[in-house]
């Protein structure tokens, strides 16, 4: 078809600077998208194509691109999501960058699954040149209108972002809520709720946006206040039922009120209406493994455990869930096996030790208390060590262990370290919570874990009280004895920065306390990555180095 002759205006498309990956298993497809992009100016030297999910990964590990055409379903290996998963979880394509995601599937899981990965456009075979043309001018469009939006946040200048686009807000209606939108993300991103608060409340009064009831909801859980967050959240799940990030965040906040029972259901409902998500199906087995829901726990485990298989996001964690449902439903030799798998996919020293700690609960479980105890002997010497660093996950498997074999001493020392490290995690309080109570010690635990938090909340402020009383020496020295005492705790790895920065700025710098500054800031990102806080004290920092 020519579509000058249609009596409607087509645009015309210029990429001829543009760089394009195809990516589809029939060659048909590739040609066709190839000549369709040569007829918008793409140099054909510029027009990669790739067959199956696993090479175009390959290729974007090499190649910047413009423009990204993926089929959804790649035959055997990777499909078209976990392509586009991969490629924005290793950041190979920019914000500026089109993703188009093509498909013939029309059912609702397989788009809603696809949108979850948040592609520029998800479109329809067969794919008609008039549709193709005008999509594809429409997201160029807006991208030309984000770009230097984009730009400032690849540099990580987000005050720059924001202001831009309060620029564009004043002059581009076309754009108007995805603007709003981006700054919403933006002012979450450097960590400015309040203010953020006050932005989305004036933009809930203009209109309802689904996304902006979901932001709130987030600044409502980063200050504890559960209550309200899950009423805004109950509130814009039942008027969109298909926003699943809404879902999982009132699946999330359910279990941080200890309600295990509402986010299962929560998280069921979502998890039929988009069953491919590795983390939320895994999610959901950790929320059903403690109601006891073990046939649930079991089923969404394997289905994690399976979507992992070509994923970037897969995780040992599964196999762990898997492992102990396999335990409690009396069945220790598929256990075994599940754990066999596990080590054979994930060789590295914190998952064996994990593993071997379940492994003990499974004798444990099964009868054989002896082989428990010997496992648990061996865990205790590498505990002993410190050139392993085990998660948060890891040592909770431990201690559970330890408790049972009758090490109760070294699983309360274990269990303390990780309240002191994560004082503010609800969800990991709850964790210790019921490994005390499984081991009957319920009463005896609660307050462990009640003298523990209030221990770390000192440990933890102690610097920064220090330096409101002007004393900078003593405030670094006592956020260094913090960090001794509790290296994991990401909040005194923060204090130890913040309390640097401002001894620098009052004392001067040296290169030595900009390295600890950096080194500190580093770890408490490895921790958690792009915490706002993180961003602020490095951003302070570099200021700092750049000017010296």
């Amino acid at each position: 078809m020519n579509v000058n002759s249609l009596n409607f205006s087509i645009p015309d498309l210029n990429f001829t600077a543009k760089r394009v990956l195809i990516i589809d298993d029939y060659q048909e497809m590739r040609s066709i998208l190839r000549d369709f992009m040569r007829g918008c100016g793409v140099d054909v030297k510029q027009i990669y194509m790739a067959a199956s999910g696993n090479e175009a990964i390959a290729i974007l590990r090499k190649i910047q691109f413009d423009v990204v055409f993926c089929d959804l379903n790649l035959g055997s290996g990777k499909n078209g999501q976990q392509v586009l998963e991969e490629a924005k979880y290793r950041s190979l394509v920019g914000l500026s960058c089109l993703w188009i995601m093509i498909s013939a599937e029309k059912n609702p899981e397989s788009v809603i699954g696809a949108a979850e990965y948040q592609p520029d456009a998800y479109l329809l075979k067969p794919i008609t040149e008039v549709n193709l043309r005008l999509r594809l001018a429409k997201i160029y469009a807006k991208k030309e209108a984000f770009a230097k939006i984009y730009q400032a946040m690849k540099q990580s200048d987000y005050s720059r972002a924001i202001s831009l686009c309060d620029q564009r807000l004043v002059f581009d209606k076309a754009n108007a809520v995805d603007l709003l939108r981006t700054k919403c993300d933006l002012l979450l991103i450097t960590g400015e709720h309040d203010r953020a608060k006050e932005f989305l409340e004036h933009v809930l009064k203009e209109r309802d946006f689904p996304w902006a009831k979901v932001a709130l909801a987030k600044i409502l859980l980063k200050k504890n206040d559960f209550a309200e967050a899950k009423d805004l959240l109950e509130e814009t799940t039942e008027a969109n039922s298909t926003f699943l990030e809404a879902h999982d965040l009132l699946a999330q906040t359910l279990q941080a009120m200890g309600d295990f029972e509402a986010a299962s259901n929560v998280l069921e409902c979502t998890v039929k209406l988009s069953p491919n998500s590795l983390i939320r199906n895994n999610n959901l087995g950790n929320v059903a493994i403690k109601m006891g829901k073990l046939e649930l726990a079991e089923r969404a485990f394997r289905k994690s455990v399976s979507l992992g298989e070509n994923s970037v996001l897969k995780t040992a964690d599964a196999y762990i869930g898997l492992a102990k449902t396999c335990s409690a439903n009396k069945n220790p030799d598929e256990a075994s096996n599940v754990l066999v798998q596990l080590n054979k996919n994930f060789a590295t020293d914190e998952v064996r030790l994990k593993a071997l700690a379940v492994e003990g609960m499974v004798y444990h479980q099964s009868g054989h208390v002896e082989k428990a105890k010997q496992i648990a002997a061996e865990l205790n010497q590498f505990l002993a060590s410190d050139s392993i660093h085990l998660d948060s996950d890891g040592s909770l498997e431990i201690a559970r262990l330890l408790l049972a074999t009758g090490a109760k001493e070294k699983a309360i020392a274990l269990l303390q370290d990780e309240i002191k490290n994560n004082p503010e995690n609800n969800n990991l309080l709850h964790e210790v919570a019921e490994i005390f109570d499984q081991a009957g010690m319920g009463e005896e635990g609660s307050k462990l874990i009640e003298a523990s938090c209030k221990e770390a909340m000192i440990i933890m402020n102690r610097g920064v009280l220090l330096i409101s009383k002007g004393q900078y020496e003593e405030a670094v020295n006592a956020m260094r004895d913090a960090r001794a005492a509790m290296p994991a705790n990401m909040r005194v790895l923060l204090n130890l920065a913040h309390v640097i920065i401002t001894y620098i700025q009052k004392n001067g710098l040296t290169p030595e306390l900009v390295k600890e500054a950096r080194e500190s800031l580093l770890a408490a990102d490895n921790l958690s990555p792009n915490e706002p806080r993180f961003i602020r004290l490095m951003a302070s920092l570099n200021d700092l180095a750049a000017s010296a």
